[in-house]
């Protein structure tokens, strides 16, 4: 097929990178600002029921990444994949591949719904040292929230189709979208206005779901209607194993960094329930406001993958290198922005939730030496999609691994043995200062396969 055919070869191929960067991501980077307003917004109107159901709703947190890591990590898979077949100019390689990646999606909606019917009893009764009503505030929410998360699953799916070919403007309508219509929903189903029943923290899960349905259906229809390069076929939505294989080479590592994630912090809840539930609150809440600072980045990130995974498909190293450079300037910017939001402002961010005396002498600390390590996240994050777009997701895996069952979760264990809570938060910064010296020896390897490069 002619290379002017597909717009987005010329697009990604040929813009100058610096232009092409902010192009593309900065549509990228409002929307999970919304998405990231949210998470926050969502936490606000659940504080004010109580910090138990704050509290719970957080403990949830763990099962409801675990749904971001499949969703995620098969959308990085895909998005990457999708964009290699298109610097060949592949386009029917790159439609399979859309149509299996959205295959993926609707059967790990189903997976997760089994475990909303199944398995919510029996996480609530793996936690330690939490009240019975924290327990039952916990499990309404995630059952509901997983039953429905064939929306979220698909949701992300359609989004990554979009930006794999380079339209990222749409995918910025689809989260506005989703994540306004949940903020709208969530006051009225939680606290029972406009005649409708209060439904508590039932209410939140509902708005959820119904916010992430509805932005699914608008971003299988809007890929129908403008990506010209791919099309949702059922037809074409089948178990093709050799390219599920070549989809999950490439975004298992992904997915199982993102669901170290979970685990990370099902472990640190239980290193902080120790000392008080308060501390697990607080956590909860330095994980919805890090969401505002770390969601530009991720923008950022998945506007990269489809520049670099062109470029590697085109043989073009010097676009590589200039996109992973940019990148790496603009995100930690970004990261400087939210040290001083964290490091000078702690006890106003904290007020957002309705914050008691206990839980602001907490969370001050807290976020105080957890700030420090956002500079540092920036360049190992972007590291990370540099990997995944250039085929090594495993250099990805094995620093997360390392930064957070390997090094973060041992330290804060070990700290927390002195009885001292503010000495468990000093295991953020250590971790990632081993994070970010193992992404830069894994980018330095990785740069030298490019020099059998062309250009």
């Amino acid at each position: 097929m002619p290379a002017q055919s597909i717009p987005q070869e010329n697009k990604m191929g040929t813009m100058p990178v610096k232009k092409l960067i902010f192009n593309m991501a900065l549509p990228l980077i409002i929307s999970m600002l919304i998405q990231a307003l949210y998470n926050i917004v969502d936490s606000i109107f659940v504080s004010r029921i109580s910090e138990d159901a704050f509290t719970a709703v957080s403990l949830v947190f763990p099962i409801q990444n675990l749904m971001i890591a499949f969703a995620t990590g098969t959308g990085v898979g895909m998005n990457a994949l999708l964009s290699r077949r298109l610097g060949e100019k592949n386009r029917e390689g790159a439609e399979a591949v859309a149509n299996v990646g959205l295959l993926l999606a609707i059967c790990s909606g189903v997976a997760f719904a089994l475990f909303g019917l199944f398995g919510t009893g029996l996480f609530f009764s793996m936690q330690k040292g939490i009240s019975s009503i924290i327990a039952e505030y916990g499990s309404q929410y995630l059952s509901i929230v997983c039953i429905g998360s064939v929306g979220i699953f698909v949701e992300i799916t359609a989004e990554r189709m979009l930006q794999g070919t380079g339209q990222t403007l749409i995918t910025m309508y689809i989260q506005g979208v989703g994540a306004i219509l949940n903020i709208i929903l969530d006051p009225i189903l939680i606290f029972g206005l406009l005649g409708l029943p209060a439904m508590g923290v039932r209410g939140a899960a509902y708005a959820t779901i119904i916010g992430q349905l509805v932005a699914a259906a608008l971003g299988v229809i809007l890929n129908q209607k403008h990506n010209s390069d791919i099309r949702i076929d059922p037809k074409k939505m089948r178990f093709d194993l050799p390219l599920i294989g070549e989809i999950y080479a490439i975004g298992f590592p992904s997915i199982l960094m993102t669901a170290i994630g979970s685990v990370t912090t099902y472990l640190m809840n239980q290193i902080l329930l120790v000392f008080s539930t308060t501390a697990a609150a607080v956590y909860g809440a330095l994980f919805k406001l890090n969401s505002f600072v770390f969601m530009p980045i991720f923008g950022l990130n998945n506007a990269v993958v489809p520049i670099v995974a062109y470029n590697y498909g085109a043989q073009n190293r010097s676009r590589i290198r200039q996109a992973t450079r940019t990148s790496m300037i603009t995100a930690v910017t970004i990261m400087l922005l939210g040290w001083a939001a964290f490091f000078f402002l702690p006890t106003q961010l904290l007020s957002l939730f309705d914050a008691s005396a206990a839980m602001i002498a907490i969370g001050i600390p807290a976020f105080r030496i957890t700030s420090f390590t956002f500079p540092l996240a920036a360049i190992s994050i972007v590291a990370s999609s540099v990997f995944q777009a250039l085929g090594k997701s495993i250099y990805s895996m094995l620093v997360s691994l390392g930064r957070q069952l390997i090094i973060l979760i041992p330290v804060a264990y070990l700290f927390s043995l002195t009885g001292v809570l503010e000495d468990v938060w000093l295991a953020f910064p250590i971790a990632e200062v081993a994070c970010l010296v193992s992404s830069l020896l894994f980018l330095k390897k990785i740069f030298r396969r490019l020099d059998s490069f062309p250009q």
